[in-house]
């Protein structure tokens, strides 16, 4: 077996033009889907890590509270009740937010915006810190009650910085408008969609707007230790709940507020509780890493039809100035197995370290691009939530791809490498090339 390596090797090494060509090719193939791999999580983990602290936990507990029939307040009553439950029967928890939700019609003196509103208690929410860069003022000055938060977009369209004092408008849940002057106490940095629709105030001042009951919150975010525990978690909870008295939702993978139409047009009052989770309240973003996803596979698929047909050429052409050395060898007593096996190896071997060195240049990139903090299009931006390009290295999945790209190479071989081995030994040796 060690004998078939070293053929291997020196035929590779004597055939170096052609060995630089299809081995170039492979490593490219390889560096590209490394790369796109890298693009792909590094979106995912910066979705992720991003958006499930602006606008969701990894499992929410939501739901409506509807004082008519036809009306219906994205709010969780007493759910200090609910909060004490979770915590009790969800080991799994890391930590959890209680967080209100609303929309309104933010104004200053020169402008006006629609925009979500989320009611938040900065003290308890560590995830704030660790997303949001703060450009103006002080995260921290928005425990203060009658405070808010913007980001630079919004800042700049109403002509407002740190210090001055917006209105806020919005409908209470008995129908009658309400409005609030809060002071912008800190302005962040962009983090695309999320941030062109969305301001923070405080917790309490959010209840004075909508005229709720310090008992009462829009939706408790919980974060686990383990996000790959989400449907687990989600699905035990909704058993929990159930049990100790609470009516909750038939399950619904879609964000909270497209569900007012459905919840409207249905008779009853009085509160359900709306279990999600990350990906549920995500569906309107996490299409394009579907789409990515789709997109590589479909780059890698005719990258490798190409490679695969490149390398059946180049071993057609290898067999044909081999034919006498073949014969030779077959002459001598070498098996027809063992012909294959040499070509295959010969396969194996140029895949092996055409990944190889793929895998390090593609390495090489993701991390380069990563350690420049190179700035992405403002309509990549607005999807991927955050301002710079992150690219993340599976060392799993670049191993996987290793081994399936050299596999490929190595299978594709099987049709030369099999009319290698039927060459007859007498008509072999009096190939003329």
């Amino acid at each position: 077996m060690f004998q078939l390596f070293l053929i291997a090797f020196r035929n590779l090494g004597t055939h170096r033009r052609r060995t630089l060509l299809l081995g170039g090719a492979i490593a490219g193939v390889t560096a590209l889907l490394v790369i796109l791999m890298g693009l792909s999580t590094g979106m995912k983990e910066t979705l992720l890590r991003s958006a499930t602290i602006l606008s969701t936990g990894h499992v929410n507990v939501g739901g409506f509270y509807k004082v008519t029939a036809g009306q219906a307040a994205p709010v969780v009553t007493s759910y200090p009740k609910v909060m004490e439950l979770v915590r009790k029967e969800i080991p799994e928890l890391d930590y959890a937010v209680q967080r209100g939700r609303g929309w309104a019609k933010i104004v200053s003196e020169t402008s006006s915006m629609q925009v979500g509103i989320g009611g938040v208690d900065v003290k308890n929410e560590p995830g704030l810190h660790k997303v949001l860069q703060i450009r103006e003022g002080s995260l921290d000055g928005l425990s203060e009650s009658g405070t808010a938060l913007l980001f630079e977009k919004q800042a700049k369209r109403l002509e407002v910085k740190v210090g001055d004092t917006i209105t806020i408008s919005a409908p209470t849940m008995r129908g009658t408008n309400n409005t609030v002057d809060v002071r912008v106490a800190a302005i962040a940095g962009d983090m695309g969609m999320m941030s062109d629709f969305n301001i923070y105030v405080e917790a309490s001042t959010l209840r004075s707007l909508y005229q709720l009951r310090d008992d009462t919150t829009g939706a408790l975010y919980l974060y686990l230790k383990d996000v790959s525990q989400v449907p687990q978690v989600q699905a035990r909870l909704r058993d929990v709940l159930a049990k100790a008295g609470f009516t909750v939702m038939d399950n619904d993978p879609r964000a909270f507020w497209f569900k007012f139409d459905v919840v409207n047009r249905e008779a009853w009052t009085g509160q359900k509780l709306d279990i999600t989770n990350w990906e549920d309240e995500l569906s309107f973003i996490t299409w394009t890493l579907t789409a990515l996803n789709g997109l590589t596979g479909v780059l890698i698929f005719v990258l490798l039809v190409i490679i695969g047909v490149g390398i059946m050429n180049t071993l057609w052409i290898a067999i044909r100035e081999r034919t006498r050395e073949i014969g030779t060898l077959r002459a001598i007593g070498m098996q027809r197995t063992r012909v294959v096996a040499m070509f295959l190896f010969e396969a194996m071997t140029l895949g092996a370290l055409g990944t190889l060195v793929g895998a390090l240049l593609g390495l090489a990139v993701c991390l380069g691009v990563t350690a420049a903090h190179v700035s992405v299009p403002e309509v990549v931006a607005m999807f991927i939530m955050s301002e710079r390009l992150n690219l993340v290295v599976d060392a799993g999945a670049v191993v996987g791809a290793m081994v399936f790209i050299t596999t490929c190479t190595t299978l594709i071989s099987l049709i030369p490498s099999f009319l290698a081995a039927r060459l007859k030994p007498v008509t072999a040796m009096h190939h003329i090339g």
